[in-house]
C-alpha cells in the first residue's frame, strides 16, 4: 500500500482521504449505522485521513466521528489512533480571537479528542485571512499548537487565482486544501498555485475531485466516446481520481464517498495509481474530455451546499444541476417538453416535495457570501427561471398537483421512455 510522505512532519498519508461532508443520510440526519460501517471499513482497508468541518451535516459530522472513532478494532486499537483527523475553524462565524478558542474547544469536545491532527482555517481568501489575522489568528494558532490542541495548521482556499501565492506566504502554514479536478485547473489555486505551495513544502489536500459528482456518473456523449475508445472498462470516476493522483504535488485526495461501492472503487484506484504514471495517451484523453465538458458547462457549481439553507427555500444546487444537465446531455422529450423540464417540475416545483424553484429567489444575497465558487447565484437563478418557468408554469404545476402524484409520476416515466429521441 503506497502512502505519500509529508515533508514538513514526516506523516505517511494514504492518497485517498475520506471527506465527511456527504455521509449517507436517513430522514435528514446521518445514517449512523450505515456510515459507521463503511467509515470503519475504509480505515481497516487503508484510509488514514478523515476530513470534517464545523458546519458539515449541521454539526453532526464532527459529533458522529467523535462517537465512532472511540470504537476498537479486533486488535483492541481505537480507530482514533489509526487515523489523522482534520477539521476546520469556521472563519465566517469568527468575530473575535475569543471566538477562535471557543470554536476549537467545542470541536475538540464534539470529536471527543484532545488534539486535532490537521486544523484548517475554513473557506478563506486573502481578504478573509487578513481579517482573521487582524483579530489575532496567528497567535491563536501558535498558542493552540503549543498547548497541544492542534498539530498542523493550514487553510482551505476559495479565493482568486491571483491571490493564492500571497495567501500561502501570509503565515508559516503546514498544509493547504484546494479544489482541483480536470475541469478546474485554472480557477482558485489552480495548477500553478498547487506548484507554488508544493515548492514551499506544504502538504496539498485536494477537495472536489469529482466536482460535486459531475465527473462521477454520466458525461456528455462525445466525452464518453473518448473515454471508452481509450479504455472501455475504465469508469469515469477512475479517470477523474487517477488524473489527480498522477500529480506528484498531491498528498491526498478527499472523496465524499457515500456508499461501500464507492469506497471500494476509490480504494482500488488509490492503491493502483502512482504519481507521474499517466502515459501521454492518457493525458491526451483527459485533455480532450476536459475541452468538451468545459464548452458545455453553463454554471460552475460543485453542489457543495454551502449556499444552503436559502431563506426562501430555493434548492440552489439542484436548480443549477438540472440546468447544467440540459446543456451537457441535450436530452429531448416529447415535442417542446424536455426531460430537464419534467425533472425540474417533479423535483423542484412542489409536486413531490416543497416548492424549491429558482423563481422563489428574492435576491437577498445571503448565498453569495458563502459560495466557494464566487458564483453570482441570484443572477444565475434568474437564468434558470427563464429557462424552465415560462408563462403558465404555475398553472401547469397546479394542474398536475390537483390530478395527483401518481399521474405526475406516470407522466414522468412516460417521458423518460423517449430519452435520446
Amino acid at each position: 500500500m503506497v502512502k505519500r510522505v509529508i515533508k514538513k512532519n514526516g506523516d505517511e498519508i494514504f492518497p485517498l482521504g475520506m471527506g465527511c461532508m456527504r455521509l449517507p443520510t436517513k430522514n435528514g440526519s446521518i445514517d449512523k449505522e450505515l456510515a459507521k460501517n463503511y467509515v470503519l471499513w475504509g480505515i481497516d482497508n487503508g484510509v488514514n485521513y478523515l476530513d470534517t468541518a464545523y458546519p458539515y451535516h449541521n454539526g453532526g459530522s464532527e459529533s458522529f466521528l467523535g462517537e465512532i472513532l472511540n470504537t476498537k478494532d479486533k486488535n483492541g486499537i481505537t480507530y482514533r489512533d489509526k487515523v489523522k483527523l482534520a477539521t476546520k475553524l469556521p472563519s465566517w462565524l469568527v468575530k473575535s480571537k475569543e471566538d477562535m478558542y471557543a470554536f476549537l474547544d467545542e470541536q475538540l469536545s464534539r470529536l471527543q479528542t484532545d488534539c486535532i491532527d490537521y486544523y484548517f482555517v475554513h473557506n478563506v481568501d486573502l481578504t478573509a485571512i487578513n481579517r482573521l489575522q487582524g483579530l489575532g489568528l496567528n497567535d491563536f494558532l501558535l498558542e493552540s499548537k503549543a498547548k497541544g490542541k492542534i498539530k498542523n495548521i493550514g487553510f482551505s482556499y476559495h479565493g482568486s487565482h491571483e491571490e493564492f501565492n500571497e495567501s500561502v506566504d501570509s503565515f508559516d502554514w503546514d498544509m493547504v486544501l484546494i479544489q482541483y479536478n480536470y475541469l478546474d485547473t485554472n480557477i482558485q489555486a489552480g495548477y500553478s498555485g498547487m506548484q507554488y505551495a508544493y515548492s514551499k513544502d506544504l502538504a496539498i489536500f485536494v477537495m472536489e475531485p469529482l466536482k460535486g459528482g459531475l465527473l462521477a456518473g454520466e458525461v456528455p456523449k462525445p466525452a464518453e466516446d473518448i473515454f471508452k475508445a481509450a479504455d472501455r472498462n475504465r469508469s469515469n470516476v477512475d479517470w477523474a481520481i487517477s488524473w489527480i493522483l498522477n500529480h506528484e504535488e498531491v498528498t491526498c485526495v478527499l472523496s465524499g464517498m457515500g456508499s461501500m461501492d464507492e469506497m471500494q472503487e476509490n480504494l482500488a484506484i488509490a492503491n493502483r495509481v502512482k504519481a507521474n504514471s499517466f502515459t501521454d495517451d492518457e493525458l491526451s484523453t483527459v485533455n480532450k474530455v476536459q475541452e468538451i465538458i468545459q464548452s458545455l458547462l453553463k454554471i460552475n457549481c460543485t453542489a457543495c451546499g454551502y449556499c444552503l439553507p436559502c431563506p426562501k427555500g430555493v434548492n440552489i444546487p439542484e436548480c443549477f444541476k438540472i440546468y447544467n444537465e440540459k446543456f451537457l446531455f441535450n436530452k429531448k422529450g416529447i415535442g417542446p417538453i424536455s426531460n430537464s423540464f419534467v425533472k425540474y417540475m417533479t423535483i423542484l416545483a412542489g409536486i413531490t416535495n416543497k416548492d424549491a424553484t429558482a423563481g422563489l429567489c428574492n435576491e437577498c444575497g445571503r448565498c453569495m457570501r458563502h459560495c466557494p465558487q464566487s458564483i453570482d447565484i441570484p443572477n444565475e437563478l434568474k437564468t434558470v427561471k427563464k429557462e424552465f418557468e415560462k408563462p403558465g408554469f404555475k398553472y401547469q404545476v397546479s394542474f398536475i398537483k390537483n390530478i395527483g402524484l401518481p399521474f405526475a409520476t406516470k407522466v414522468s416515466k412516460f417521458l423518460d421512455f423517449f430519452k435520446g429521441m
